[in-house]
């Protein structure tokens, strides 16, 4: 579990400490707070400590490893034209520091990179172990309709795209879990599936279709709103979002029906009851609602932090 982030000179943030809770914790704030900020650099490090062997990790990281897959996990996941880039701006050279303190104090990790820096970090505290979960990261947009052939185009080609997506769509791919955990799947699939009229398939070519009474439609013609809600589903199914680990998802209301929102908040906080530690970052009146009543309803605890934009 992720207990708290620090933040110093790190794009528009001048210094912020943020503290977590274990179940579900809500960023709030206007259009340009920092809100993506802070679940891109929290999702950037978990899965840099969460990293497998064969993504070229050893069991116990190096320092020189973990800066080398630091700096390029930042410049892939923020597409800065250099890591400085990403140092809150300021006349003279400066620099940020990042500091994560978890409940496994050999995962803590602090490390700072100057406005002259291209793809250097340098690590102040290292942590001695690798985190076991992969995090997971939800974009503002739906991935389901890119997902086929997308791994493979972004790692042989040149892709302006965030690697979030790239990771996530790895995932989307996974096969379908199998043992004991497949109850716990299906009491999480259940509303979901209700909520979207069907089930998420996937045939020998990768392509993912939303099976109804009716038939089986391509992921392309089903409603976008849907498809985010069958993206969370199919990552329930792998078990990618089931027992422990950690979700980031971005504005997930984005293009959401407000009645869906319902739905949407009750998958969240079943998600967060499950094990996962869930972060997202919204501006949604309605989902604030939604969570808070089911809040007061399950007496779920869930962390807030309201951002201001630096303007």
């Amino acid at each position: 579990m992720l207990k708290s982030l620090s933040l110093e000179n790190f794009t528009v943030f001048p210094e912020v400490e943020l503290n977590f809770g274990k179940n579900l914790n809500v960023i709030i704030g206007e259009n340009g707070a920092g809100k993506t900020h802070i679940l891109k650099a929290a999702y950037s490090a978990i899965a840099v400590s969460a990293a497998r062997a064969k993504d070229g990790a050893t069991e116990v990281p190096s320092k020189a490893q973990i800066q080398s897959a630091l700096a390029e996990k930042l410049l892939t996941v923020f597409r800065p034209d250099g890591l400085g880039r990403l140092v809150r701006r300021a006349r003279g050279r400066s620099k940020c520091r990042l500091s994560y303190r978890f409940d496994r104090r050999e995962l803590n990790l602090t490390f700072t990179f100057s406005t002259v820096a291209r793809t250097e970090v340098t690590v102040e505290v290292m942590p001695t172990t690798r985190e076991k979960n992969l995090p997971v990261f939800l974009p503002t947009r739906e991935l389901l309709t890119i997902a086929p052939g997308f791994v493979a185009l972004y790692e042989t080609t040149h892709l302006s795209f965030e690697e979030t997506w790239r990771d996530t769509c790895i995932l989307l791919e996974a096969p379908l879990a199998r043992g004991p955990r497949e109850k716990n799947i299906k009491n999480l699939l259940v509303p979901l599936e209700a909520a979207m009229g069907g089930k998420v398939e996937v045939d020998r070519a990768g392509r993912f279709y939303l099976h109804v009474d009716s038939g089986s439609m391509e992921m392309h013609l089903v409603a976008e709103g849907l498809r985010k809600l069958a993206m969370v589903a199919r990552l329930i199914a792998t078990g990618s979002l089931l027992d422990k680990g950690y979700l980031f998802w971005d504005e997930p209301e984005s293009n959401l029906n407000p009645r869906i929102i319902k739905t949407l908040a009750r998958t969240i906080m079943q998600v967060a009851k499950s094990g996962i530690q869930v972060f997202i970052g919204t501006h949604s009146l309605f989902l604030l609602r939604e969570l808070h009543i089911l809040q007061t309803q399950e007496y779920l605890g869930v962390r807030h932090a309201l951002l201001r934009a630096p303007f």
